[in-house]
């Protein structure tokens, strides 16, 4: 079989048309194309409040199957985190989210360590949150929740500068981070593998620690939008390199890759996956990437330790990754 993550369950075109479906019956809303919301602040006219909500998917089944929970707070963090980053806003507080089948204190406290750790990572505070019971609704667990950050009104980044020419560096991921877990189980389990088996690439490791490996944190993009010019940012989580439509219209000629991870391989070469498929689905070795000018290119891969993957081309090119052709 040849998966593809519609086969999994997840179709991308089918979950923007729900988007779509929602956002139309909203009336109080203010369209933000980026990652984050930002609202201005009655109180502060230089200033502008980012907001970013997420969670940590169906992650936690692989959490479950393992039953390791120590480190699906780090993602939740994570995810939330890397979007405000995206407009330019530095993150400052957390509230989560945990909901649960049934009360268990130990699990509580492994889900607690994680997000501790997260919030040192990403230098924030987590400032309250819920806890909820439910039974009926929750299988396990479910971890989401909510950061804000703020940025000045004259810092925002929203893409509008970006231009053809313009550099993308990108920024190394951990792994498979957050997203695309759903077309990655199906893949395994289709196989017969199970999620303690020993992970080829990685002996030492098991298949399911190699796929809880916590998502980055980007914390060096503070310090580089304090030191270089930067025309755009994106988070690439679901729907992979597709992210990069979020901040513009133009295309992009990402000819020079990151080496993807070897979980991606793996999951590849298991699930008969395309290439194509591969780069609409999954980060693919690049978790974040920041569309610079040309005049930023040294600085800004020394700051980061990123690298240079490719350039932004006319609209009508779309994005290629090396000889894939991804929109």
């Amino acid at each position: 079989m040849q998966w593809t993550y519609a086969k999994a369950g997840v179709d991308i075109k089918k979950e923007q048309g729900v988007v779509k479906a929602l956002s139309a019956e909203i009336k109080r809303i203010k369209e933000s194309k980026g990652f984050s919301g930002l609202l201005e602040l009655p109180f502060d006219a230089q200033h502008l409040l980012a907001i970013s909500t997420d969670g940590v998917g169906s992650k936690v089944l692989i959490a479950a199957e393992l039953n390791k929970w120590d480190t699906i707070g780090i993602d939740c963090i994570a995810m939330n985190v890397n979007d405000v980053y995206c407009v330019g806003a530095t993150p400052i507080a957390f509230v989560d989210y945990l909901a649960m089948e049934k009360p268990d204190e130990r699990i509580a406290s492994e889900v607690g360590k994680g997000l501790e750790e997260g919030a040192e990572i990403a230098d924030i505070y987590i400032v309250g949150g819920e806890t909820a019971i439910l039974p009926e609704v929750v299988n396990d667990l479910d971890l989401s929740g909510t950061c804000v950050g703020y940025v000045r009104k004259d810092k925002v980044i929203r893409g509008e500068l970006i231009e053809v020419g313009d550099l993308v560096l990108g920024m190394k991921s951990s792994g498979i981070h957050s997203n695309g877990l759903t077309l990655a189980r199906k893949v395994i389990e289709g196989a017969g593998l199970s999620y303690n088996a020993p992970f080829e690439y990685k002996p030492e490791r098991s298949i399911g620690e190699e796929l809880l490996t916590p998502t980055r944190i980007y914390t060096g993009v503070l310090e580089l939008l304090k030191r270089c010019e930067v025309h755009g940012l994106a988070h690439i989580t679901g729907s992979g390199f597709l992210k990069l439509r979020r901040i513009t219209d133009l295309g992009f000629d990402i000819y020079d890759p990151l080496e993807p991870n070897p979980i991606f391989k793996f999951v590849q070469e298991l699930g008969n996956i395309t290439d194509e498929e591969m780069y609409k689905t999954f980060n693919m070795g690049m978790g974040f990437a920041v569309v610079i000018p040309k005049s930023e290119e040294h600085e800004a891969t020394r700051i980061t330790g990123g690298k240079i993957v490719g350039e932004v081309v006319e609209k009508e090119k779309g994005i290629k990754v090396g000889n894939v052709k991804v929109l």
